[in-house]
This record gives structure tokens, sequence and C-alpha cells, in this order.
């Protein structure tokens, strides 16, 4: 059972993780640093997921062994895969309908089982679509 009490830093995070999990999340990691170049990378003590901030939070990505610390169903976690979410999930698009909110009223997100499940084109759109809403945050500041 990995273990993330200790760590703060991404890496340690993510070499903490099953293999199948770490594929997947290095992958979407990547693509989020790609897409959202300004946004900051955030770990937070005994949280097993990274966070992307810049003028709020705008996604984050939770792999199911995340679970296994916030004492939640890690097999049913297991089966849905790793979560990418979006903050501001409700003021996106849903053209598609890949975003799933599951009961919540903001934060929206997807799963992926395995690195086949990424479409790379459709999650670069969704990132850039956070990225616009979350600069609307900062010109709501500057008023």
């Amino acid at each position: 059972m990995p273990t993330f009490a200790n760590a703060t830093d991404i890496d340690q995070l993510i070499a903490a993780l099953p293999p199948d999990e770490q594929v997947l999340v290095r992958r979407l990691r990547d693509l989020i640093t790609e897409c959202l170049p300004q946004a900051t990378e955030k770990a937070y003590k005994g949280q097993a997921m990274p966070f992307y901030t810049r003028h709020r939070l705008i996604c984050f990505i939770w792999p199911p062994s995340a679970s296994l610390e916030a004492n939640t169903d890690y097999e049913k976690q297991k089966a849905k895969g790793v979560v990418l979410g979006f903050n501001q999930g409700n003021l996106m698009s849903h053209e598609n309908g890949v975003l799933q909110a599951e009961g919540r009223k903001q934060v929206y997100h997807m799963y992926f089982k395995k690195p086949g499940d990424i479409d790379e084109n459709q999650l670069r759109a969704l990132l850039f679509e956070a990225a616009l809403i979350d600069e609307q945050f900062s010109k709501k500041k500057k008023r």
C-alpha cells in the first residue's frame, strides 16, 4: 500500500503510486503543464494528487491510490480509474458529455483506466477552456 503522508513533492507522490497509475498520472501531468504553462503545480501534504492553480484552482489529478489515504472505497475508485478534475467544471461547455458531475455542483471530472483512454486533442481543448475560465477570475479581481 503506498504511503503519501510525508510526501509533498509531486515526483515523490507519483513514485509511490502503483505502476499503472504512474503512467496515467505522468501523461496527464505532461498534458496539463503543456496546456497550462502559467499554472502552478502544487501538492498538499498527505494528499497523493497534484493541483494546478493560477487565479483559482483550475484542475487536479486524483489517482485511485489516493483513496487509500482518504479512507474512501479504494476498490470502487480503482474500477473507475485516475480522475482528472476541473474545479470550475460547471462553467465549461459540455458539448461532448465527457465531463461528469456525479452529483457535484461545481467540480466536474473524467476518468482514465489506461493510456489509450486519453484523447489528447479532446483533453487539450478542455484544458485550454479551463485556462480561459481561470483568466476570467483575473479580470474580476482587477475591477
